[in-house]
């Protein structure tokens, strides 16, 4: 059986599974949803309908792009590969990104085994794999939409706190959403976020984001300000399997300047920019929206969402370094 399975290129390891299927996931996530997001932004912004229709196109294929990413990092042969597009679309629609992953995943594994074993492969290797890729989807999707529903329910709680408790709970809970393969933004829709809870989550969404990019400087350089910073932090979720020591800085900094930027500077947003972070710059765009495009905004989105997050993470990321909990090449981001 280890010699059947070493044929066919399949490897039944944490490493393979976790580390390298994860990353490519994120890598499938960031080529569809976060750049189209970010096209669709900017085509709403400047009024363009071409880029709008351009963003929400890219954005709705992330099934397929997820299903091609893992695939590929699963080293799947081309008719696997093709059909995986399929199971990532459905595991998608029933479970989020994380039901695209479990489902592509088991679906390329099954079409491995019998890709080339059969004079009828071009008709049973994607037969096979679109197959078990659907019962994937509809078995693992609902558990994962009734875990989120669960997940929203706890945010739900945290925002009926009195501010204090809402701020650091709001902002720690939507932030490490953020960088799960769980969905924040449908979270905070879902929940229809708004106001004060909407500006701590914005906050902490930002601190994930903008604290791993800047946290990570010396293993990622540039590349990681723009892939993090703007794109998606969930491109560290391999690394905090690795070591989970490195989500304690974004997370903290969002839960130290969360209560001070809500309570005191009454900083606000709303559903669409809740769980966006700074993917795009959606979470400045729609905390400018709620609260006015001024230049007391101007320089409170500044301060809240990208300078200071960037300090406290590095801050506290180099004392993690100092004590040992955290290493060089730790937070570095695999690009493809």
């Amino acid at each position: 059986m280890r010699t059947f399975l070493a044929k066919k290129g399949i490897e039944l390891s944490w490493r393979t599974y976790v580390l390298t299927a994860l990353s490519y996931m994120a890598l499938g996530l960031f080529s569809s949803l976060i750049v189209g997001l970010i096209i669709e932004t900017i085509g709403d912004q400047v009024g363009v309908l071409f880029l709008e229709e351009m963003g929400a196109l890219a954005m709705s294929l992330l099934g397929p792009a997820i299903g091609v990413a893992v695939a590929y990092a699963l080293g799947a042969p081309p008719l696997v590969m093709f059909s995986a597009v399929v199971s990532g679309a459905a595991g998608e629609s029933m479970g989020g990104p994380a039901g695209a992953f479990i489902a592509v995943l088991v679906s390329v594994e099954f079409g491995k085994l019998v890709s080339k074993e059969t004079k009828f492969d071009i008709l049973l290797t994607p037969f096979v794999t679109i197959v078990i890729g659907y019962i994937m989807a509809t078995s693992v999707g609902p558990v994962i939409a009734n875990g989120l529903q669960a997940f929203g329910t706890l945010i739900n709680w945290a925002t009926e706190q009195e501010p204090l408790t809402m701020s650091i709970l709001v902002s720690a809970l939507m932030g490490i959403a953020l960088t799960t393969p769980f969905s924040s933004a449908a979270i905070a829709i879902m929940l229809d976020l708004d106001g004060l809870a909407a500006g701590a989550a914005t906050i902490g969404c930002s601190a994930q984001m903008v604290g791993f990019a800047i946290s990570s400087f010396r293993d990622n350089r540039f590349s990681g300000l723009v892939s993090l910073g703007i794109g998606t932090s969930m491109l560290q979720v391999p690394n905090i399997i690795r070591n989970p020591w490195i989500l304690i800085p974004p997370t903290v900094a969002g839960m130290i300047l969360a209560p001070i930027g809500t309570i005191f500077f009454q900083m606000s947003s709303n559903a669409e920019g809740a769980g966006m972070g700074t993917s795009g710059f959606v979470g400045q765009i729609m905390t400018l929206t709620t609260m006015g495009f001024t230049t007391q905004v101007l320089l409170l989105i500044l301060v809240f969402h990208i300078v200071l997050p960037g300090i406290l993470s590095y801050v506290i990321a180099e004392a993690l370094r100092k004590m040992g909990r955290i290493h060089d090449d730790d937070m570095t981001v695999k690009q493809g």
